[in-house]
């Protein structure tokens, strides 16, 4: 498969030039923010104010991106010591008292910001998957790698802003059916633009409304 007969040339351009305008934009409107929410971070719990990981990025015939994704720290320092890698779950004990909020509200997402203008990410597309989860999926789900091919993971998609945080593979696998009706709109400029104009305004409906997890 190759990625040119996937994502419309036109909608790669395009893509990117929303990309960079947007994440430019958000951080500069974010700037009076971010030293409030470090300072309540910092004040809440021990540890540090960002959160780095590695995710799971485009894929490719024969390999997969891998890149580091920057978020604010929700989670206590030592939320995975014991019991290694896991999904959040609702009313997740790890998650502190600043760090719920900061989900609710979606805000714990503006360094990821960063790793759109870098080209890590995009503004809208699949959520980049954990390399500790990547293959038990891809051997459990039929056509789970296929989800990123030649397409930038997001920080909203429409699979986050109709079913929200995975729990379970059966919320993985709901997932992705979003994530496959999103790739098909890439090779027509006119439904990717419907598309991601919706899928903003589903997202800043959950961020207004605290409806984040």
């Amino acid at each position: 498969m190759n990625d040119q007969n996937y994502v419309h040339p036109v909608i790669r351009v395009g893509k990117r030039l929303f990309d960079v305008v947007g994440a430019s934009f958000g951080l500069l409107a974010s700037i009076p923010l971010i030293p409030l929410i470090a300072l309540a971070i910092k004040l809440d719990s021990r540890g540090p104010v960002f959160f780095r990981q590695s995710r799971i990025g485009r894929a490719w015939p024969h390999y997969v991106e891998l890149f580091m994704m920057i978020k604010f720290r929700t989670m206590r320092v030592d939320a995975e010591k014991t019991g290694g890698a896991q999904w959040a779950r609702k009313q997740d004990p790890r998650v502190t008292r600043v760090g719920y909020w900061l989900r609710k509200t979606r805000l714990d997402e503006i360094p990821q910001l960063l790793n759109v203008l870098r080209g890590e990410m995009s503004l809208i597309g699949p959520r980049p998957e954990r390399p500790a989860f990547y293959q038990k999926l891809e051997n459990a789900i039929p056509f789970y790698a296929e989800r990123t091919f030649g397409v930038s993971p997001g920080i909203t998609g429409l699979a986050q802003v109709y079913q929200g945080y995975d729990e379970t593979i059966e919320d993985v696998r709901s997932k992705l059916a979003y994530d496959h009706a999103y790739a098909l709109v890439l090779s027509q400029p006119g439904r990717w633009i419907m598309s991601d104009m919706h899928i903003l305004y589903r997202t800043i409906a959950v961020v207004v409304c605290g409806r984040g997890q």
